[in-house]
């Protein structure tokens, strides 16, 4: 059977290209595993948790008797310490049985469990257990944060970490290490332990040790996936631009990475536009790939517009950045910028807080984007005008520039200084992103963005479009930045930029002006 990008579930080696994170697997096991620590691996949705427990399982079995669990759609073990301990001892009775361990040991663990005492009756079986087992017993769970709010939880947590500090002491017999995996750190738990009392954060996981392996996939990990296609298929694609690029919008996380390479390969690879697999691994398929990917719904995304609707409060930290250039400190302390960093939209870029990835930021601003059309005038008239942009199938930049700059004069020409620098970037974005939609691309330079300057980077069949947006400070600045832009059309390979700039100035003289030089062209636009 042949091989599949594969992003539905856990990936298997002999069925699915993957990452090789086998170095990753060495460290854990190196580092963690023998050294017998006990270490959550918390990260977002779909960062490959499962996986990498799978392979962990796959490599320990030579040494360890692993047991692997998952608390998912296990709600009904929750509901007493006598149903979590029942359960627990069905579940590892099943992998017992799967690992074909020994049938004394497997009666043992397996009689009924005493309703009267279940915990201390668990307790006893696992030190029944792990003394009478040829092999150290690594214990993993995943999904461990489901039930993660209920205090049954919580008392299982406090299970293994008493018999982890006695075995330290020589009193007991447990598990060699502990392994969960989840969205949450379970260290921090934030627990409603009694009915109508506020939120605690209250968890007996302190034994844990900070997991610092890395989980995203860098340029290098990518190329490893990459030429495993590459030497079942021949397209001659180059493998170390690929990989790079889609890092560059990725940034590593692991189900993105996949699922582009996912959608060019089964979706893209045989259309008109991509004839053969070698037409896909190309510039223009990766994008085409990303831009599918934005536009279809899965639970990654369902997940985002699910917390942002319930914590508004992130919601609004995350509108600021992208709209408004805010540049909040980064601060794990601080609870809204942990919840986003645990969700994996945010991440620290030079002590500030930024978007996870360039996926997700274009995501987060179609989604905004959207949200607020409706009640936008400009933006309607960009919808209601969208054709005339388009002449034999290619963006006409200039004509929008134009029209922009005609449709904002009327309709915010007397708008104070402070509404537009603040919803200059949007308003403008409101206009561009019904011209390109469902063709073109977008995407916003991290590296420029700031409360002062923007720079939008327009993919349209093939060609890109370099607009740089700012905030007017004066006729030294604004040459400035039209200096920057000239070295930034270089670096793209393009002769025509685009310069929108709002000025504040009391007698500011707006309109439109071309700018040559060395060959190159900026259209300036200043309102």
């Amino acid at each position: 059977m042949a091989k599949k990008f594969y992003t539905a579930g856990v990936c298997i080696p002999e069925q699915n290209y993957m990452v090789d994170v086998s170095g990753r697997v060495d460290t854990i096991i190196a580092e963690y595993i023998d050294e017998g620590k006990y270490f959550t691996v918390n990260r977002a949705r779909q960062y490959g948790k499962s996986t990498m427990l799978y392979l962990l399982e796959q490599r320990l079995n030579r040494r360890y008797l692993v047991v692997r669990l998952s608390f998912e759609a296990a709600d009904e073990m929750f509901v007493s310490l006598y149903t979590m301990a029942a359960g627990l001892v069905r579940k590892v009775s099943r992998v017992l049985k799967m690992q074909k361990a020994e049938q004394s040991l497997l009666e043992d663990w397996s009689r009924p469990v005493s309703e009267q005492f279940p915990f201390d009756d668990l307790s006893e079986r696992i030190t029944d257990l792990c003394s009478h087992s040829d092999k150290e017993i690594v214990l993993m769970i995943d999904e461990v944060d489901k039930s993660s709010d209920n205090q049954v939880f919580l008392s299982f947590l406090g299970l293994l970490r008493n018999k982890y500090l006695e075995q330290r002491q020589g009193n007991d017999k447990t598990f060699r290490s502990v392994i969960l995996a989840g969205v949450y750190d379970v260290k921090n738990l934030k627990v409603k332990l009694h009915p109508g009392e506020e939120p605690k954060y209250n968890s007996p996981w302190n034994i844990a040790v900070d997991f610092m392996v890395d989980l995203d996939f860098t340029p290098e990990d990518i190329a490893t996936m990459l030429r495993e296609y590459e030497a079942d298929y021949r397209t001659g694609m180059d493998i170390a631009y690929i990989s790079r690029l889609i890092y560059e919008y990725t940034s590593g996380y692991p189900y993105l990475v996949s699922r582009i390479c996912q959608l060019a390969d089964e979706r893209l690879a045989g259309t008109i536009d991509f004839p053969e697999k070698r037409d896909v691994w190309t510039r223009e398929g990766i994008v085409a790939a990303e831009q599918m990917l934005r536009k279809q719904r899965n639970t990654l995304f369902d997940d985002m517009i699910r917390k942002l609707a319930d914590f508004p409060k992130l919601k609004k930290i995350i509108q600021d950045i992208l709209f408004c250039g805010t540049a909040y400190p980064f601060e794990e302390d601080n609870h809204l910028i942990d919840l986003g960093v645990t969700f994996g939209f945010l991440k620290e870029n030079n002590g500030t807080v930024a978007v996870k990835n360039r996926v997700f930021e274009t995501k987060l601003y179609d989604l905004f984007l959207s949200e607020m059309v409706m009640e936008d005038t400009l933006g309607q008239e960009a919808v209601i005008e969208r054709n005339q942009y388009i002449i034999d199938g290619m963006l006409q930049m200039r004509l929008v520039m134009e029209k922009f700059y005609q449709h904002f004069t009327e309709i915010y020409g007397d708008s104070d200084q402070k509404f537009i620098e603040k919803q200059g970037r949007k308003i403008f974005l409101l206009y561009l992103k019904p011209i390109i939609n469902g063709t073109g691309n977008y995407y916003i330079e991290a590296q420029t963005r700031d409360s002062r300057r923007t720079d939008i980077i327009v993919d349209y069949r093939g060609r890109q479009f370099i607009i740089e947006l700012k905030i007017w400070r004066g006729d030294e600045y604004n040459q400035r930045g039209e200096r920057q832009l000239f070295g930034y059309l270089d670096s793209y390979g393009v002769d025509t930029g685009y310069l929108l700039s709002f000025n504040f100035n009391k007698n500011k003289t707006v309109g439109i002006q071309e700018i040559s030089l060395d060959g190159k062209c900026i259209m300036e636009v200043v309102v």
